[in-house]
């Protein structure tokens, strides 16, 4: 009830509403919730109230909850709580992009079951939309936008906007059309309220256009959002037929859904993880790659057991190893968050790989320097060894600008190849870089071997 009442509050007045029959009671409450709010009172809702709660809301109430929960099994529950007659009312009303969402990946009869009672005309609408491949502008646009014909006036364009103000999105911009439907202009609402109601709208419309194919990619339909600041985007056939719109409420759900699968794969989690997933899920989506860092990780152990002469000789070296390989997996996990970010949010030619990677070099350069001359100086007075220094600081000097260079180098080279970079996650650069830092670091010290004390 938002502003006077809290969510516990809203649920025992909902709860008792329910108990005591009081449907008008109940729905003054709803009435006042946001549709998220309303999602997320069902989902913490008692379990043995949940069935009436679905039956006391109206059909545009269930249409609300049900796009807004996320979880899709929770999604079809509802409907088949509802029935097919009931169901096919919501599934009408959905916005059709998520409903081809919530339709992907069902098997075909439950497909025709949950679209057999609904109207022919959305059918078709929803039809065509799965047709389009998963994440491009065709899958995630919607069909509910005002076009008018570029003949029109103002007058019978604004009589256009009143007559589908209920059923489209947004009415901040006006899609102009030509005969056979072509994409030729765009108009703001603030444009006809500006304009005489005489005057033709391809007089007042504006020709040069911001637009994106079926089969765009819908992270390039996001950069392109973003960039313009548009709320909506128009959608077009190759022969620049208008078929949708993305509007601004999909492209966030896309930038936080790609940006979840980011930090999936940058921290080796595999699918999706979340507080509600069971601990056995959780732990076999993170095994596969943790079982792999395993292996690889005991090279680590081959390279200490093989410098284990110097170790012995020099023990103090084994103080310095965790920060060593700290260190270096540190700056290269810093690395390739920086390019992973760029890489989404631009898109890179040559010259500007070859500035972003002298730019980290750089970067690690005086990072080492900064770091190595200070673990010298530690090293140096703990021990009373300038070479001791020397080789403690000049390892991490050198493994530094290696560990930078090498979360910058792996991601550029995955997304030359077209494998997504998120892919060279923190856990395997980490990985990598302590392999290379042990190297160094022990490589160096036997170099020296005969100079330590």
């Amino acid at each position: 009830m938002g502003l006077s009442m809290n969510e516990n509050e809203v649920m025992v007045a909902l709860i008792q509403s329910l108990k005591e029959g009081k449907k008008p009671t109940f729905q003054k409450l709803v009435d006042e919730l946001q549709p998220y709010d309303l999602a997320q009172q069902y989902i913490h809702f008692p379990r043995k109230h949940k069935n009436k709660f679905i039956l006391y809301l109206t059909i545009e109430q269930l249409t609300d909850l049900i796009q807004e929960l996320e979880d899709k099994e929770e999604q079809l529950d509802v409907l088949h709580k509802l029935g097919i007659e009931k169901s096919s009312k919501v599934l009408d009303l959905m916005e059709n992009d998520d409903l081809a969402t919530l339709l992907s990946d069902l098997d075909p009869e439950k497909i025709e079951e949950l679209l057999s009672e609904m109207k022919q005309e959305e059918i078709e609408i929803v039809q065509n939309l799965m047709n389009y491949p998963p994440e491009t502008a065709g899958r995630i646009m919607t069909n509910r936008y005002v076009w008018i014909p570029k003949k029109y006036t103002v007058r019978e364009a604004v009589d256009k906007i009143k007559h589908f103000a209920e059923l489209a999105e947004y009415l901040n911009y006006l899609y102009v059309i030509d005969d056979e439907k072509r994409l030729v202009g765009v108009v703001s609402y603030k444009d006809l309220l500006l304009a005489e109601l005489q005057d033709k709208v391809e007089e007042i419309m504006f020709t040069r256009l911001v637009k994106v194919k079926v089969h765009t990619d819908q992270e390039e339909v996001a950069k392109l959002i973003s960039r313009y600041d548009f709320v909506s985007i128009p959608v077009i056939e190759e022969d620049q037929t208008l078929v949708g719109v993305v509007t601004v409420d999909d492209i966030i759900d896309v930038v936080i859904r790609e940006a979840n699968e980011d930090i999936e794969k940058l921290s080796a989690s595999g699918k999706a993880i979340d507080f509600n997933t069971k601990p056995v899920v959780a732990a076999y989506r993170r095994l596969p790659w943790l079982i792999l860092l395993l292996l690889i990780g005991l090279v680590s152990g081959s390279i200490i057991s093989r410098f284990e002469e110097t170790l012995d000789q020099v023990v103090a070296l084994a103080f310095f190893m965790p920060m060593i390989a700290g260190m270096t997996g540190n700056t290269g996990t810093q690395s390739l968050a920086v390019v992973v970010r760029g890489l989404i949010t631009s898109d890179l030619n040559f010259k500007q790989v070859i500035g972003l990677v002298l730019r980290e070099l750089w970067v690690g350069i005086i990072i080492g320097v900064v770091c190595a001359g200070l673990i010298s100086v530690i090293a140096y007075f703990w021990q009373g060894d300038l070479v001791f220094g020397f080789v403690v600081g000049g390892s991490l000097l050198l493994t530094l600008i290696i560990g930078t260079l090498a979360g910058t180098v792996i991601p550029l080279i995955l997304y030359k190849f077209k494998v997504d970079p998120a892919v060279a996650s923190g856990p395997l650069i980490t990985t990598i870089n302590d392999i290379l830092s042990l190297f160094i670091y022990f490589g160096l010290a036997t170099m020296f071997l005969t100079q330590l004390s």
